[in-house]
């Protein structure tokens, strides 16, 4: 298996860009549901994301097997991200946006305690460990103003968390079977397509038994969303992720997705008007300095 390294500049950069896109995901699922629902949405954006996959394959000429080991765990990795984004779907339709961000990214905590206790390589050393605490209070202080303004039942919103923790978790778990199985030496676009295909199917046969497949209205808005979702978020920015883990630390790699709830939050307040305030910078203050904990290489330990 490859050694992976820590995060470069490079890395650090791409990270950024991904978790920019990632954010303003949210926003584009809200902002088109009243012409297609979630779930419907993102099960069609995974699909033609799989096809777009499907087409670079056969433009480079790459070799997709079914017997090198990847079928299984590729299986497996597509019903992991159906299961993460159908919680996330019914989620936003019990809680709001910023909640499911919340808990939602929660997953690289997840994932550490995952890939530290199943993956050799990936251990976490005790400032890193602090690290992901100091992002993990960021994000609670960023969000804390929405979690004291709340006009919905307690019920409901309960239910929308609970689905938010769920989809981290499915996330954590996807992240964990790809580096401890045959997928994480297979090409980033056999990886990509296991999931998309298997997940985006799963999602549209989950959309038609709960009703989101009829009454669809194709407005400008759902347009732009599935193009925005399908073309730069589920191919052009999971392909890169994938390709990022296969060259440096997932553990390292995951705990930026602190910055994607953030990134969601500005598109909210630039997009939608959502309001802001000091305590979410001062949240976003805590999250950049997590990031550089976990990331920091001690100098006795390099040496």
């Amino acid at each position: 298996m490859t050694p992976r390294k820590p995060l470069d500049t490079n890395a650090i950069l791409i990270m950024i860009l991904l978790c920019l896109l990632w954010g303003l995901q949210q926003v584009a699922v809200k902002m088109a549901a009243h012409g297609m629902g979630p779930v419907m949405q993102l099960g069609a954006r995974s699909v033609i994301a799989a096809l777009l996959v499907c087409v670079l394959i056969v433009v480079r000429g790459n070799k997709f097997s079914l017997r090198d080991g990847s079928f299984w765990p590729g299986i497996g990795a597509g019903v992991l991200f159906a299961l993460e984004f159908i919680a996330v779907a019914l989620g936003l339709q019990h809680t709001s946006a910023s909640h499911i961000s919340v808990f939602l990214y929660t997953a690289p905590i997840f994932t550490v305690l995952g890939l530290h206790f199943f993956v050799p390589g990936e251990r976490m050393g005790g400032l890193q460990w602090l690290g992901v605490i100091a992002a993990f209070a960021g994000i609670a202080v960023a969000f804390s103003n929405g979690f004291a303004q709340q006009s919905r039942d307690w019920g409901d919103i309960l239910l929308g968390d609970v689905l938010g923790v769920l989809g981290g978790l499915f996330w954590a778990a996807t992240t964990v079977l790809i580096r401890g199985s045959a997928l994480s030496e297979a090409p980033p676009t056999t990886t990509l397509l296991y999931q998309l295909g298997t997940g985006g199917l799963i999602m549209l046969a989950v959309a038609a038994a709960i009703g989101q497949a009829s009454d669809i209205v194709m407005t400008r808005a759902v347009w732009i969303s599935l193009f925005f979702q399908a073309v730069l978020v589920a191919f052009f920015s999971f392909l890169v992720w994938f390709w990022m883990l296969r060259r440096y630390l997932a553990s390292r790699l995951s705990v930026f997705s602190f910055l994607t709830p953030l990134f969601g939050v500005g598109f909210g307040v630039l997009l939608l008007h959502d309001p802001i305030d000091a305590r979410f910078a001062a949240g976003a203050a805590l999250v950049m300095l997590g990031v550089v904990m976990v990331n920091v290489r001690l100098g006795r330990k390099a040496g």
